[in-house]
């Protein structure tokens, strides 16, 4: 029985000879500790020793694990990680990508019919963003919103976090809200959260996006500075193998909704860190989960 735990309710033990792995809640908590079981005993064989791993209930409970050493590596999205290596003293070591693409986007969508058509439409609206610390579900967003002379706080008629993705599609379907930021993975495709999260095809074709993003560097795992080089080595190459074999592929997909990893180096973030400025998004805020 693996020691799943939940970091927002309880503090990881620190022990000698355990790797200590935490996921961000890319959806339902328990689905990420359940997909990610087979990856953590993938870890355990390959690396010869204990793996403990811990979800997150938002991505800055991840953040904030890596800071206080409560982790040693960690999946952590675009934002999430250019916030840890300014707090946590980590190292980005891969990133992710799909179909050989390491970027997606951040998507403005609403329903088929509210009339909406382009970002000016938005203004006296509700809108949801998602996590404050979401990459395509709020910085590059604003980032949007910002280059085209919106604010969000003056111009909407409400403003609210809904917490994830999925709550986002979902609170737009229902008619909860008039439009929201969620991710795509290529602009003008299928392969975006409303088809990921609405199941039946007639409901999927209800959601419509009125803007995409420019390219966002993909999710990626990190790693404490001070982790032995050799043990990080081993980690990179585990990943790398899962990436090219079939039932690799397979388990990567499940927990993320990803083909596989390739390399990657703090520059390739550079663009989210821009983002971050142009938005105005305040980074310690943005650490104690502060809307802006």
């Amino acid at each position: 029985m693996l020691p799943w735990m939940l970091l927002a309710c309880g503090k990881p033990e620190t022990q000698q000879k355990v790797l200590r792995v935490g996921f961000v809640p890319a959806e339902n908590a328990q689905e990420v500790a359940q997909n990610a079981q087979p990856i953590v005993e993938i870890l355990r064989q390959k690396l010869g020793m204990e793996v403990e791993a811990f979800v997150a209930t938002d991505y800055t409970g991840v953040v904030e694990a890596l800071r206080s050493r409560k982790l040693d590596i960690a999946f952590l999205t675009p934002a999430s990680y250019v916030l840890a290596k300014g707090e946590a003293q980590v190292r980005v070591i891969l990133k992710s990508h799909r179909r050989g693409s390491p970027y997606y986007y951040a998507a403005i969508i609403t329903r088929s019919d509210s009339g909406i058509r382009k970002l000016e439409d938005l203004r006296g609206k509700v809108f949801a963003f998602a996590d404050p610390l979401s990459t395509s579900g709020h910085v590059f967003p604003r980032k949007m919103f910002k280059e085209a002379g919106i604010d969000p706080v003056k111009d909407f008629k409400k403003v609210i976090y809904s917490g994830g993705h999925d709550a986002t599609v979902l609170a737009i379907f229902n008619r909860k809200v008039d439009a929201g930021a969620t991710f795509a993975n290529f602009p003008n495709s299928p392969d975006a959260a409303w088809m990921q999260y609405l199941k039946d095809p007639q409901e999927q074709k209800q959601i419509r996006a009125i803007a995409y993003s420019e390219p966002i560097p993909a999710d990626n795992l990190v790693v404490r500075e001070a982790l032995d080089p050799e043990l990080v080595k081993k980690i990179e190459k585990t990943f790398l193998d899962l990436s090219r074999d079939p039932a690799g592929k397979k388990m990567l997909r499940d927990l993320y909704r990803i083909d596989g990893f390739v390399p990657a180096t703090d520059a390739d973030y550079d663009s989210v860190r821009e983002a971050f400025a142009v938005a105005g998004i305040n980074l310690k805020k943005a650490l104690k989960g502060k809307p802006q």
